[in-house]
């Protein structure tokens, strides 16, 4: 951020740069971050004015020599600035460096698009996490097209959109953001003339203007469907056209094996396996806010999006397929396509493809209709509804099939080939809708309508035997156990009004709307049949044991995860259940907590429970003849499970991935993953690359060595002994991470619709696991990924002389899953600053118990730091990540900053400062440090 009008040239220079040269092969990136930069600066200096700007370097500048030396005089230099400023000055220099960082992340993404973009051009060899690596990868272990495309037939790859509120950003600012990223693109890819480049440089100022005159905060609480509205907007960016795009390559590199692409009309299809998910609008757990109608109104909005990008593809499809009757054939079936048109116009008489395509658009648009939508365009008359997704599927093939016969393939490999692929991805329901609940509702739930129906049965008084035979009974029962004539309680009542709003989602856009009821804290086989009782009360379970949606049970703390295989191995025993699962193709989906298990046990613990219970899964299912879909509950920060989506899914166990596989993509994930289309096409391609080399590449049974699961489970234990010592035996803890913590102002950020704790205590298991690993990347500690590693080590190498060091280095070389866990610690400890942390340990007010605790940490983050890189052979944080590390380097001149005006500012709002201009500028950092995080919930 600088001025090339500034009379203080060196300074801004440095100001644009950072402090840390840049290598020439980034010189385009150093332009980009120059370029933005100095629009940013001139734009602070035309609204605010040259001394805010002179204020906003000497922070910056003196910011950095607290952080890498720890600089005394720096931290006393620092505190005398901060503390000089007007609660004007500091919102104003907030925002400064917030949006830096937002600029900086543009820079940085449009330049890992220019290098992958620069490998293909230059024809080098295929980069790990792409298809065209996986399919190399394929062919040299001897695995040919028809194998491939029999794999993908039955596979399943699923993002799953969530909306749990770790994206501080307005849709407006990305939306700015995403212009500003695409003016960079659009000069990079064009030979410009002068004109041009200044009319591109207009337009680049005109962005930052009008984001700095945004609001960069929210100023109401978000609802739920506010949240379905911003989940929508990444299919407009990103997924209505590369999800199709992404199977139309694949499908071309596999029909190249017999020869090129557009004479390989013959070749086999490939079967639609990439589908979306999501949760929002369809997540109960510990939101109130989701009912059923807001669950029917998040279908309506959903079916309103893919239809009217229907509609819309189908017009321009329609002034494309302008081919006369006198000059290409058609087939019969085309031409009685065509013949059912009611178009009138007699300019179309002699066009059968644009009277075929008008026809299409006519029943579209009834269909839109009959489902209360609105379209911007009328259709040219009336025309019957389609029943489903599948009869709009078969006309487009008409006009395909009809294209390909008449010499015209290279026309139907157009927006017609992508059209009809978009149809077998999204149906008229665009994504799954998954329904989740706590299992407790459902046990309150069905204790109710056990005791309306027989008076005196206290089901929840019930040995787990006794709820698991009283519920089968139910099962095989053809009445209804929900009476009409009994008044049920609140919770109720809204339990099986959204269970049956499922029902009617069903009935309207099929099975594939909501195919999933996810259980949380599922504890017991009674919590499955208990929701399967719920579902047959609205239809969805036939007594005769078949079942139109996945039962899931979602495992999350430790205890859970270690009891999961057994849970498991007694339902599939049990022919009750066992009816349901074969009823849904003799698969069963599996979900696994990370967030909760890393709460509970530390973030080694939770990795390796994780691991050994997809482990103990593989075996459970295998024996029973039962397939596994594993659906992994990541979020964005290692905390919470977050990291590479590659390593960490080639990292699973033999056997656990097998072509299914569903992960949740959280908050600010999903915009830095997919609000643009380049990066959002390439992290799909990610997912289905790692899923099909996970699947068929890896070993089937590639357990680790004994003395490798023996020496990860002393490992585990040791470090889950330090953390739990630590967070929850630790007398003043709670007390320390509440005044340490932005944990009491995330609240009032309204960045989600769901409450940040379970219960109103401040007890820590009563809080939710985003707010907790959010609370410690604001003030930079991160320990929810790391904790409790370097005490672990220490302990172990002094119980095993004879192994060592050395034999943790052996595991880390040969072992993936090792390699993952630690190169997550690596990325999580390098984004952390222990000089920080230090003033967040300032705010708590005990300075006993603030030295106590805080000792505590600092010694454990510098052992953990110290036995990670003799592990990993390094002699810094991401040694072995270039691009990460100077990323990194380069962002944090901007966001330390942001972190010392931050305690500054809680320290006033918790001295009771009436100030409203304070908690704004809270919220304010809170914005710009997760910004220059990426990842911090």
């Amino acid at each position: 951020m600088s001025s090339e009008t500034s009379s203080s040239r060196t300074r801004d220079t440095r100001l644009r740069d950072g402090d840390s040269p840049l290598s020439d092969d980034d010189a385009l990136l150093r332009a980009d971050i120059r370029r933005l930069g100095r629009i940013l600066g001139d734009t602070v200096r035309d609204q605010e004015g040259a001394d805010v700007f002179d204020l906003v370097e000497r922070i910056r500048q003196t910011s950095i020599r607290f952080h890498r030396d720890d600089d005394k005089p720096a931290r006393l230099e620092l505190e005398t600035i901060l503390d000089g400023m007007s609660i004007a000055e500091t919102v104003r220099i907030v925002r400064a460096f917030s949006y830096f960082s937002h600029l900086a992340n543009i820079a940085e993404d449009q330049n890992n698009i220019r290098q992958r973009r620069a490998q293909d051009m230059a024809g080098t060899a295929s980069r790990p996490g792409t298809l065209s690596r996986a399919l190399v990868r394929a062919t040299e272990a001897g695995i040919d097209a028809d194998a491939l495309r029999t794999f993908l037939a039955k596979a399943l790859v699923s993002p799953v959109l969530t909306a749990h509120p770790t994206e501080v950003r307005r849709k407006s600012t990305i939306d700015r953001e995403m212009e500003i990223a695409s003016v960079l693109n659009t000069r990079e890819r064009t030979q410009m003339t002068a004109d041009e480049i200044a009319a591109s440089d207009e337009q680049l100022r005109r962005a930052v203007v009008t984001l700095w005159q945004t609001n960069l905060l929210r100023r109401t609480k978000l609802t739920v469907l506010d949240e379905v509205a911003n989940g929508l907007s990444f299919y407009d960016y990103t997924f209505l056209r590369e999800v199709p795009r992404l199977h139309c390559s694949l499908e071309d590199r596999l029909a190249e094996e017999g020869g090129s692409a557009a004479d390989a009309q013959d070749a086999p299809g490939l079967a639609t396996f990439l589908k979306m998910g999501s949760w929002i609008g369809g997540d109960r757990d510990g939101n109130p806010f989701v009912t059923a109608e807001v669950m029917r109104g998040t279908l309506q909005m959903q079916s309103t999006r893919v239809l009217r990008f229907y509609l819309a593809e189908l017009h321009e499809l329609g002034g494309e397929l302008s081919l006369a009757t006198h000059l290409a054939d058609v087939s019969p079936e085309l031409r009685a396509l065509a013949q059912q048109s009611p178009d009138p116009s007699p300019h179309r008489s002699g066009e059968p493809y644009r009277l075929a395509v008008s026809g299409i658009y006519a029943r579209l648009a009834a269909t839109a209709l009959k489902l209360k939508i609105e379209t911007s365009r009328p259709p040219v008359g009336n025309a019957e509804a389609y029943a489903g997704p599948a009869e709009l599927a078969r006309d487009l093939d008409v006009l395909h099939a009809s294209l390909v016969a008449n010499n015209s393939l290279v026309i139907a490999r157009g927006r017609l080939r992508h059209l009809r692929r978009a149809v077998d991805c999204f149906g008229f329901h665009l994504a799954a809708l998954d329904m989740r609940q706590n299992s407790a509702v459902h046990e309150r739930t069905i204790a109710e309508l056990f005791e309306a129906a027989a008076p005196g049965t206290n089901y929840r008084g019930l040995p787990e035997d006794a709820r698991i035979a009283l519920l089968s009974r139910e099962l095989n029962t053809a009445r209804p156990l929900a009476s009409p004539f009994v008044v049920y309680g609140e919770e109720t009542i809204k339990e099986l009004a959204v269970l049956r709003a499922a029902a009617e989602a069903h009935a309207v856009f099929g099975g594939a709307v909501i195919p999933q009821c996810i259980i949380s804290m599922t504890e017991g086989v009674s919590d499955l049949f208990e929701v399967a009782v719920l579902l047959k009360e609205a239809g969805l379970v036939a007594p005769d044991g078949t079942s139109r949606l996945n039962i899931v049970p979602l495992f999350e703390t430790i205890d859970d995860l270690r009891q999961c295989a057994q849970i498991m191995d007694s339902l599939f025993s049990l022919p009750e259940y066992r009816r349901l699962v074969d009823s849904r193709g003799g698969i069963q989906e599996v979900m696994l907590g990370y967030s909760d298990s890393n709460k509970d046990g530390g973030f080694v613990t939770s990795g390796w429970e994780l691991y050994k219970a997809e482990i103990s899964l593989v075996e459970v299912f295998e024996r029973h003849g039962v397939r596994l879909r594993l659906f992994h509950g990541r979020g964005g920060s290692v905390g919470r499970g977050g990291g590479p989506s590659y390593d960490a899914i080639l990292a699973q166990p033999g056997g656990a991935v097998n072509g299914q596989i569903r992960i949740t993509e959280q908050g600010e994930i999903i915009s830095s993953k997919y609000s643009n289309a380049d990066v959002g096409r390439h992290n799909l391609e990610i997912l289905a690359a790692a899923t099909l080399e996970a699947s068929l590449l890896q070993p089937k049974h590639s357990a680790p060595r004994d003395e490798y699961i023996a020496a990860m489970e002393e490992l585990s234990n040791l470090a889950y002994a330090a953390y739990r010592n630590l967070v929850y035996e630790t007398e003043g803890f709670e007390d320390y991470f509440w005044a340490s913590t932005v944990i009491s102002e995330i609240s009032t950020l309204n960045i989600g619709s769901r409450p940040a704790s379970r219960t109103k205590t401040r007890r820590i298991e009563d809080l939710r696991a985003i707010p907790w690993v959010f609370s410690w990347a604001q003030c930079r500690l991160m320990l929810p990924g790391w904790y409790g590693f370097g005490s672990a080590v220490d302990a172990w190498v002094r119980q095993h002389p004879d192994k060592g060091i050395a034999f943790l280095q052996e595991l880390y070389r040969e072992w993936p899953f090792f390699q993952t866990l630690l190169s997550n610690m690596d990325m999580v400890l390098s984004k952390s600053s222990i000089a920080i942390a230090s003033r967040y340990a300032d705010l708590v007010p005990d300075e006993k118990l603030r030295t106590a605790i805080f000792s505590r940490i600092r010694a454990e983050w510098h052992d953990s730091i110290e036995t990670l890189l003799t592990i990993m052979g390094h002699d810094r944080l991401l040694q072995g990540n270039p691009l990460l590390e100077r990323s990194i380097r380069n962002r944090f001149p901007y966001l330390d900053p942001l972190n010392h005006v931050q305690v500054e500012l809680l320290q006033a709002h918790r001295a009771q400062s009436t100030d409203e201009q304070v908690l704004r500028g809270i919220q304010l950092t809170i914005n710009g440090i997760s910004a220059g995080l990426r990842n911090s919930g």
